[in-house]
């Protein structure tokens, strides 16, 4: 039997999307109803899953898989922050997160969002 943390207490929400805000990648509420990339030291608020004619669903709570940079997180809390790249790199400063899962070739984490 294989383990799967997909579709845990999954919510998203749409938002007007900014330029450069790209599927697959963290994101931060940076206006009133819109999200943009979230640069390196930000706080995320989801992973964006689509973006689609000037609109992106941002996934809010539940188990996403996004890219890390620098040390890989740990299983178990760790504090997070955008990475500036689409992802998320360990930092003291960060939010709170649980790890699942680290994928260190494919330099992916999973998280509880």
């Amino acid at each position: 039997m294989n383990v799967s943390f997909n579709g845990f207490n999954e919510n998203s929400l749409t938002f007007i999307a900014s330029i450069g805000v790209k599927s697959g990648e963290v994101v931060k509420v940076s206006a009133a109803g819109t999200v943009s990339a979230a640069d390196e030291g930000d706080i995320i608020c989801g992973v964006c899953t689509d973006v689609r004619d000037g609109y992106a669903t941002v996934q809010l709570t539940g188990f996403a898989t996004v890219p890390y940079s620098g040390t890989a997180p740990s299983a178990g809390f760790a504090t997070l922050i955008a990475d500036g790249e689409g992802g998320v790199a360990a930092d003291e400063d960060g939010a709170s997160y649980l790890v699942l899962d680290v994928d260190t070739t494919a330099g992916t984490v999973g998280i509880i969002l």
